[in-house]
């Protein structure tokens, strides 16, 4: 029988500043999905992404804003205020994540790790600590649902996709990690992008990037319950 740790005061706290980033995150996205459906319903068909949207909104509430009505304009001038009064609380929440995962030793270490910044660290050590609840890397990314459900019969195993399973919170946001690490232009090369290009060449791009979270899952885990740094970082760093 495995028994879970009890979460810290530090943790719950810090558990509770991500709950609240995430509700305010989807409030965001939905004020956002509404402002581009009224928006369609009349013709305008605004560019994909929230920022180019964003910066397109001063001139469509203006009185040139494609012809809208005066009672549309309206409606989008309250979702628009809505939207910035969202984003103000995102920013002030995010900046008070940031500045504890500096203060950090253990997120210090855990943002050595390609993919993984202080959103990623600090959601990772307020959902499992410093990790030695888990025996290894693989238990970990089970526990956050980036490996293949198995099903099998006559004696013959068949792997599915991911099981989804445990934190959906962390397993999305080490796919957003991992998504980061494929779009960025890379400066120099590492093990790691050898390894997602070799593997984008027989899979898609959406399963080398679960691939490559289950990958930053037990990298992470290594480094926070093993307290070291990345090896390539380790590399990196002059000799004192």
């Amino acid at each position: 029988m495995r028994f879970v740790p009890i979460k810290t005061i530090d943790q719950l706290d810090l558990q509770a500043l991500h709950r609240v980033r995430d509700r305010l995150v989807r409030r965001r996205t939905g004020v956002i999905n509404q402002i581009r459906a009224f928006l369609l319903e009349r013709g305008i068909t605004p560019r994909t992404g929230r920022l180019y949207l964003r910066r397109q909104m001063p001139w469509m509430l203006g009185e040139d804003g494609g012809g809208l009505s005066e009672r549309i304009r309206r409606i989008l001038h309250d979702l628009w205020r809505e939207w910035q009064q969202l984003e103000d609380e995102i920013t002030k929440i995010t900046t008070e994540i940031e500045q504890i995962a500096k203060s950090d030793d253990a997120c210090g270490r855990l943002m050595s790790v390609p993919g993984v910044g202080p959103i990623v660290a600090t959601a990772l050590i307020a959902a499992i600590g410093d990790g030695t609840g888990f025996r290894c890397g693989r238990d970990l990314a089970a526990w956050l649902g980036l490996v293949p459900r198995q099903h099998s019969t006559g004696g013959k195993p068949k792997l599915l996709g991911v099981s989804k399973r445990g934190n959906p919170y962390v397993r999305r946001l080490f796919i957003q990690g991992a998504h980061a690490v494929l779009v960025r232009k890379r400066r120099e090369t590492r093990s790691i992008d050898l390894w997602t290009d070799r593997l984008a060449t027989r899979a898609h791009r959406n399963v080398v990037a679960v691939a490559l979270a289950n990958k930053l899952a037990r990298i992470a885990w290594a480094v926070l319950a093993k307290r070291g740094l990345y090896p390539e970082q380790i590399a990196a760093t002059p000799a004192a």
